[in-house]
């Protein structure tokens, strides 16, 4: 008993399910929601919390997974830190590094981005205020890496951009 037969489609419908399936396939993978490690110095990490809120509020056109380092690692071992850090920049395409005076003077910062860099990760800098900062991190600059203002559309599109280049 079993199956009946409901029939067969033309071969022109299958060909039109099938390109509206890619097409929805594709648009769905382009709003996807990018793995984005956030760089910055530990002073700045109320800033850096308000730009992860921003990024998880479902009413903003800002939209990531954030792999950074929620809280600054128990240890004085360079090492250790460089492989937790490391871990989290391995599940990500791209490095957004907030740029202010305390990341500008930041080792981590400078370390973080050379080594971003190194894994092939797109890396932007977004910045607060209507002018970007006068001293970034030197890694920064010798890349001539590219800075947007905080903003959701400015940041959103650079992460979009960023992804794409590496």
């Amino acid at each position: 008993m079993g199956g009946g037969g409901g029939g067969n489609f033309p071969s022109s419908d299958l060909k039109n399910l099938e390109q509206k399936a890619k097409e929805s396939l594709k648009a769905a993978s382009s709003d996807a929601s990018r793995n984005v490690f956030v760089g910055f110095a530990y002073e700045d990490v109320d800033e850096v919390n308000l730009l992860r809120g921003q990024a998880k509020n479902e009413k903003t056109d800002l939209q990531f997974d954030d792999y950074s380092v929620k809280e600054a690692f128990d240890s004085k071992n360079a090492d250790y830190i460089k492989r937790q850090i490391r871990e989290k920049l391995e599940r990500v395409s791209v490095s957004v590094i907030y740029l202010s005076s305390n990341s500008a003077k930041s080792k981590w910062v400078d370390w973080e981005i050379q080594e971003s860099l190194k894994m092939g990760k797109g890396v932007i800098g977004v910045y607060k205020g209507d002018d970007p900062p006068h001293s970034v991190p030197p890694a920064f600059k010798e890349n001539n890496l590219k800075a947007v203002k905080w903003s959701h559309e400015e940041l959103s599109k650079a992460i979009e951009e960023a992804s794409k280049k590496r």
